[in-house]
């Protein structure tokens, strides 16, 4: 299978001292939540391939998310009607690498998931937490969609050292407090020998540590609620890039990142 690969990176959160640290989260400037990059277009296909040959691994709805789904559903649509290289109609949309996708809204998550890069996580506050309720997910950086859906966040991020009872609540709150006008971001940035955009892994299996450091991949995380069924929007945005190609300090610097 070819490399996928980005060449540059417009954020290095390891740099930057609002973002080097958990939560790091930030408000979102714009409607800046959707992004088409140098790999669009082989990502986009990669996308499909997962979409078409491993469904059940890639997607997951539940019964009591489809209307937020429908509702981020119509939301992107809206979005990528104003975005250059996108051509949206009333049975299909063409995308910037000239391909053209069905629309199907009873079908909401697989479909968006093949329009643009983003992975998509719907979350809907159930019992005082937000549950994992639906997702597209082809690109998943060690978890597996099956034993997360329809899980809390609390649940979510047990396998990860650093997210401790206080970073938690912290991001329960701010879940709960994020609002329809003012979207959310955050980045991470972790180094990996195998540059593979789709590396599922289950809970207590841990990531292969890197031993040569090749590549730097990096996710960039809005959060932004959907002002009708309330739930919260996760996208994944995912980099992966030669680490040779970062700016010569930022190279340094990401070297000192746990692996």
């Amino acid at each position: 299978m070819p490399l996928i690969l980005q060449t540059t990176l417009p954020f290095a959160p390891w740099m930057d001292p609002r973002t080097n640290r958990l939560p790091g989260v930030l408000p979102l400037e714009g409607d800046d939540w959707l992004r088409v990059d140098e790999a669009f277009a082989a990502q986009m296909a990669e996308r499909n391939r997962l979409i078409r040959e491993v469904p059940d691994l890639v997607h997951a709805l539940l019964p009591q998310g489809v209307a937020a789904a429908q509702e981020l559903y119509r939301r992107v649509l809206a979005r990528l009607a104003t975005e250059a290289g996108y051509a949206v109609g009333a049975d299909a949309v063409q995308r910037p690498d000239g391909v053209s996708i069905p629309l199907d809204l009873s079908q909401p998550l697989l479909t968006l998931g093949r329009l643009v890069q983003e992975d998509l996580c719907l979350l809907d506050s159930v019992g005082g937490e937000h549950v994992l309720t639906g997702a597209i997910l082809c690109f998943p950086a060690s978890w597996t969609l099956a034993q997360k859906i329809g899980r809390p966040l609390s649940d979510i991020h047990i396998p990860v050292p650093s997210y401790d009872g206080g970073i938690a609540r912290r991001v329960q709150r701010m879940f709960d407090a994020i609002r329809p006008e003012q979207p959310l971001w955050r980045a991470n940035a972790l180094l990996y020998d195998d540059p593979t955009l789709f590396q599922p892994r289950r809970e207590g299996v841990p990531r292969p540590r890197p031993v040569e450091k090749t590549y730097l991949r990096s996710e960039r995380q809005c959060l932004l609620r959907l002002p009708e069924t309330r739930a919260v929007v996760f996208t994944i945005h995912t980099w992966v890039l030669r680490r040779s190609d970062l700016p010569q300090d930022a190279e340094a610097a990401v070297l000192a990142l746990h692996p």
